[in-house]
């Protein structure tokens, strides 16, 4: 599911800046672009896990330390050394000024990286939470839209699926007409003899093959399963995805079985809703 979350959060050290990217993923898959250490970046991973389990997130996290003389500090061995050095090759006894001295290479050393991020982990993680509030609340709406098509594709499932529930028994009445007709001829063009027993067992053996009851009974269950979930206050997008799966090979199954052009229209139609169900519950949460 696509979202848009973005957060800021500081103290008297540092302003944090945190912006989320959702976008369609079967799969959670999280990028992260920041100054953090590995350590605080799998931290901020799992902040994203324990709030979203779909989707495509890219989190940019942007520090603006404040200036301060806390950030720096003299390296005392390295000015020693300068300071030993020009001594030992100054022989006229002038001294460098301190201005030129700490203007040297590896004299004045920025704090430790890690000890400052430390600090200001705290700060990070109210940013990436508010942002992350933000971005959940976003996809919450795309979530209530999408509610509404997959269960207007539902509908039109079971739609069809009573209208192939009311044409079904005339499969196995017109297969057991023209079997009639057709042996009605035989016996007038070659004068074969069928006994009304053969007749039958032929039409059983149809209507068994092409009994689609069971099939129509397992395509209303998934339908009503799917409408429970979509309705259910915690999100379950793999469970979609499963009953997804379920409604197309039932609907197959009644293609392949049914031997009747207005029930193969049906399943047409009946296939294209669960097409554009399975694009949209790929990316629910």
């Amino acid at each position: 599911m696509t979202g848009h979350g973005q957060a800021v959060a500081e103290n008297e050290h540092v302003h944090v800046i945190v912006e989320l990217r959702s976008v369609n993923n079967r799969y959670l898959k999280t990028s992260i672009s920041s100054e953090l250490d590995p350590g605080h970046e799998s931290q901020i991973e799992s902040l994203i896990r324990d709030k979203i389990k779909r989707g495509a997130i890219n989190a940019r996290i942007k520090l603006l330390f404040q200036a301060g003389s806390h950030d720096y500090q003299i390296n005392q061995a390295a000015l020693q050394a300068y300071q030993r050095q020009l001594s030992d090759i100054n022989s006229s006894g002038v001294q460098a000024s301190l201005d030129t001295l700490l203007s040297l290479p590896g004299v004045i050393e920025e704090n430790a990286g890690s000890d400052r991020l430390q600090a200001v982990w705290p700060v990070v993680q109210q940013a990436t939470q508010r942002a992350l509030e933000t971005l959940i609340e976003m996809r919450a709406q795309e979530g209530l839209a999408m509610q509404k098509d997959l269960l207007a594709n539902c509908n039109l499932i079971t739609q069809f699926t009573e209208q192939i529930e009311v044409l079904a028994p005339n499969i196995v009445k017109n297969y057991s007409k023209r079997i009639t007709d057709r042996i009605n001829q035989m016996l007038q063009d070659y004068n074969v003899t069928v006994t009304p027993s053969d007749v039958i067992r032929e039409v059983g053996i149809f209507a068994e093959r092409v009994d689609i009851s069971e099939e129509i009974v397992r395509l209303k269950s998934h339908v009503d399963q799917f409408k429970q979930i979509i309705d259910a206050p915690t999100s379950n997008g793999r469970k979609l995805d499963f009953l997804t799966q379920e409604l197309l090979r039932e609907t197959n199954t009644v293609g392949s079985k049914a031997n009747d052009a207005a029930i193969a229209n049906h399943v047409v139609e009946i296939k294209a809703a669960i097409e554009r169900i399975r694009e949209m519950v790929q990316n629910v949460e």
